[in-house]
């Protein structure tokens, strides 16, 4: 069935049948077909000729005699396969009289790590401390690694820590950021930064803050970006330090264009589309003049990049630090305007129905358009998982179905009237995979949703580690793969805590359109899984953390994955997947991240795990 349904892709890689999670098959609309054919466009005849060569050492690229120059600058003549002694990476390849084209080499598979382990999952914004001005930060990614350290924990995987713009209001959501490859400054801890001055903050408004019932990312960064930029002023702007004019100059034109939009955006809005012509596009002389004429802004937007650098970095320490990568960015963002010829206009991308919602998703991304993508020599992609696996060690990437096929709505239409278009999916794969040999990260893909049959074996060979999750698996745990990474439930689920009481569906009622019996049935879907373990009905909701991570820790899985939110017995989940007026990405966990260690509900989760692995009862 998979096969045949591959067959149905046309010329511009729709796919006119798909097969939902119920095995129900469905035929996409003639006016769908039509308007994303209309979008996608033609490629130029020559495509095949200038398009990268994604391969491995061994393999025959096909071109017959060749020059191929390397990244160190070495030459090598080839006529055939690629020696095995070929090195990794990005090389430039001729042959003949033809165009010099792009030769990834990549080892094909992932670097995995040789113990199984456990870790937390944290919502960094939700996790803080007194010392964290109302939203969590890297220093209390810090404490937290620390912690992890002492308790025997071997990773953190976080929320995507990318960039928004900004202005105000800060969007809430990780996964619609303006960017992939920088940071999001609001994460700072502000006193640790070079030139901050105690005297530069109003203690009474950070205390406010602080003790605001939600995170309150308005608050906080207005907070923060004062005090920032006073620090900035104070450490000597942008020629204040030569260790970061060097940093800066080492990061090139990229995060120049960053910065250059996040000056733009603090002046003109956080949309370019809106801005005025001239400045609409990156390369326009417009744009040169007020890199010039706001030299100081512009600076202000690269140090606090550094200023991420330097405290990340010191935040992950030799541990493991698994970040998100999301599906895609904000249209109006700074990656949509550096890339705006490679992206599908008039398209977001999103789900069709599945068990996470029942009416399709729609999450507000455009997508990059495939043959556009190849044309680009794939750096959007490359740069967005390099920069997101720097100084941390570990890649999580969401919806990696999304390197095989997206789901594309057109504009106006409804979750439900979108259509898959493929991607090239062995080419990324193989990118991934360098890009994870050569910072030794560990890379997870979030395999949930409608996946096709194919996908699971092409991420096993990669070294893509799985990710299986208790609500959704009717194998038994002791049967899931070693090369995963194994959770009980994730942001966009529920907790075992409001699993276990109810209140989850009625939030997820609350918040949705899902009709009851849905959201019902769905309950007692993952009740009857948490249940497999004889676990009383009567049982307190602390006894059903115990008995889901009891269970968890069956898997002979290489990282097993607890959420923070089950250790503290919280009962809502971070988000409900389609929603727009709940609290999403804004609630805080009940407890400081410096406390965690004193909770005895957390306690007994560390150990109820710890010994489990180790062959012990707890």
């Amino acid at each position: 069935m998979d096969s045949d349904l591959r067959s149905t892709t046309d010329a511009w890689g729709v796919q006119h049948r798909w097969i939902d999670a119920d095995d129900v098959p469905h035929r996409v609309s003639e006016d769908t077909v039509r308007r994303l054919r209309d979008v996608i466009g033609v490629p130029p005849d020559d495509l095949e000729q200038r398009a990268p060569l994604v391969t491995r050492p061994g393999r025959d690229l096909g071109l017959g005699a060749a020059v191929v120059t390397c990244e160190d600058g070495t030459r090598w003549e080839l006529d055939g396969p690629l020696p095995d002694d070929m090195p990794l990476g990005y090389h430039r390849v001729r042959a003949g009289d033809g165009p010099e084209r792009l030769l990834v080499v990549s080892p094909g598979r992932c670097w995995l790590p040789d113990e199984r382990t456990w870790g937390w999952a944290v919502q960094l914004y939700g996790a803080g401390s007194a010392a964290s001005w109302g939203i969590g930060d890297l220093g209390d990614l810090r404490t937290l690694r620390e912690w992890t350290e002492r308790e025997g924990g071997g990773f953190l995987l976080v929320n995507p820590l990318h960039a928004v713009a900004p202005t105000l209001p800060l969007e809430a959501s990780p996964y619609l950021p303006a960017t992939r490859r920088f940071r999001n400054p609001v994460y700072l801890r502000v006193a640790e930064v070079p030139g901050h001055s105690a005297a530069d903050v109003d203690a009474d408004a950070v205390r406010r803050t602080a003790q605001s019932h939600l995170v309150d990312r308005d608050a906080t960064w207005e907070l923060k970006r004062a005090a920032l930029h006073r620090a900035h002023q104070r450490s000597g702007g942008a020629e204040g330090d030569p260790d970061f004019s060097t940093w800066r100059a080492e990061r090139g034109p990229a995060l120049e264009e960053f910065a250059t939009w996040s000056a733009l955006a603090e002046e003109h809005g956080p949309d370019w589309h809106t801005w005025p012509v001239g400045l609409r596009r990156p390369d326009g002389e417009d744009v040169a003049d007020f890199r010039r004429t706001h030299e100081e802004q512009v600076g202000f937007h690269a140090w606090l990049q550094w200023q991420l650098d330097v405290q990340l970095r010191a935040a992950t320490g030799d541990l493991t630090v698994i970040q998100d990568l999301p599906i895609g960015v904000s249209g109006g963002g700074a990656d949509a305007w550096a890339w705006q010829e490679g992206l599908a206009q008039g398209i977001t991308v999103g789900a069709p129905p599945d068990a996470l919602n029942t009416l399709g998703q729609d999450w507000g991304s455009p997508p990059m358009l495939p043959w556009r993508l190849r044309l680009a020599d794939y750096a959007p992609f490359i740069q967005s998982v390099r920069s997101t696996i720097s100084g941390a060690g570990g890649l999580r990437i969401d919806h990696v179905m999304g390197l095989f096929r997206l789901w594309w709505i057109p504009e106006g239409a409804g979750a439900t009237e979108g259509a898959y278009v493929r991607y090239p999916s062995d080419d990324l794969l193989d990118i991934v995979a360098l890009e994870s040999h050569r910072a030794r990260a560990v890379v997870v893909g979030e395999d949930l949703g409608t996946v096709e049959p194919h996908v699971p074996e092409a991420l096993s060979s990669r070294g893509v580690l799985s990710y299986k999750v208790l609500w959704f698996e009717e194998d038994d745990p002791e049967k899931w793969p070693v090369e995963a990474l194994a959770t009980v439930t994730t942001h966009d689920l529920p907790t075992v805590a409001g699993l276990w009481t109810g209140t989850d569906a009625e939030d997820q009622m609350a918040a949705t359109g899902m009709p009851e019996e849905d959201v019902r049935s769905g309950r007692e879907d993952l009740l009857e899984r948490l249940s497999r373990s004889g676990l009383s009905s009567q049982a307190t909701p602390a006894e059903a953390v115990d008995a889901a991570y009891r269970e968890l820790s069956r898997a002979p899985s290489l990282l097993l994955s607890l959420s923070l939110e089950d250790a503290v017995l919280e009962e809502r989940r971070p988000n409900v997947p389609g929603t727009v007026e709940r609290a999403n990405w804004r609630l805080r966990l009940p407890v400081a991240v410096d406390e965690l260690g004193d909770v005895p509900s957390v306690q007994r989760l560390v150990r109820v795990v710890t010994e489990a692995m180790s062959g012990g009862t707890a």
